[in-house]
């Protein structure tokens, strides 16, 4: 089975344009997400963009890239062309990591990929234990409800499952949904091919489409929470924690 890092990035993101080539302690973003990925066990690694200028940075630093349509959706529709420009088997391993994911640990691409150890799995992601109430009842983090096999029952932005007693302690674990994903080959081209779900359009959460569709997503735990960059203000504060480690202050 050959494993394969797919790494979408496009220039023309609305909230923050150019974000792949942000500057974080020096280097372009996609270049670090880059050389984490190729810590990992994958044995091939390609930024998969639309956008000449992030086509040459790539090239600048050595890697491998793939240039898509600017038409593409979402990051998963950009690696399923990307994936189809490679020559692969159905069983191959396609693995997708956001390319505003600098921080990106090596054992947490080699998790998923143990995850298609299990012939069952289709689909495989990671999710990260919460404990703040903060983050359970805050929209933006994506919570992940998983059975005792570890498979994805449901994605949500609300806290799930609800806490009804909100004086007592939170026994549950909750999960934080860690925005990577690996899928066979042949499962990454029906996903797609899928039409938008409602789900999907309720929660504007991609993933929900592929278990309305009947897909089944299994996930690993990681230790280490992800540190995503998808504002300006979290370039800054990525920036001053460098910064302040490096000086140790």
């Amino acid at each position: 089975m050959k494993k394969v890092a797919l790494i979408p990035a496009r220039y023309a993101s609305t909230r923050f344009p150019g974000k792949p080539l942000v500057l974080i302690g020096g280097k372009p973003m996609i270049q670090r997400v880059y050389e984490r990925v190729m810590e990992s066990d994958v044995d091939l690694c390609y930024v998969a963009t639309d956008d000449y200028r992030i086509d040459n940075e790539i090239k600048k630093f050595g890697g491998k890239v793939i240039l898509t349509s600017p038409d593409h959706p979402s990051g998963t529709d950009r690696c399923g062309e990307a994936a189809r420009k490679i020559v692969l088997q159905p069983d191959d391993l396609v693995v997708n990591i956001q390319g505003d994911e600098p921080f990106i640990q090596p054992e947490q691409i080699n998790q998923l990929i143990r995850l298609f150890d299990n012939p069952e799995v289709e689909i495989g992601t990671l999710v990260y234990q919460i404990e703040e109430r903060e983050k359970i009842e805050n929209p933006n983090v994506v919570k992940a409800l998983l059975s005792d096999r570890k498979r994805v029952l449901y994605f949500s932005r609300a806290a799930v499952p609800y806490i009804r007693d909100k004086e007592k302690k939170v026994v549950t674990p909750f999960y934080k949904h860690i925005g990577i994903y690996a899928y066979r080959y042949q499962t990454l081209q029906k996903l797609i091919a899928l039409p938008q779900s409602k789900l999907e359009q309720t929660e504007q959460l991609e993933q929900l489409r592929w278990l309305e569709a009947d897909f089944q997503i299994f996930a690993a735990i990681t230790t280490h929470e992800s540190l995503a960059v998808d504002t300006p203000a979290d370039l800054e504060k990525i920036n001053h924690l460098m910064q302040w480690n490096h000086d140790g202050n």
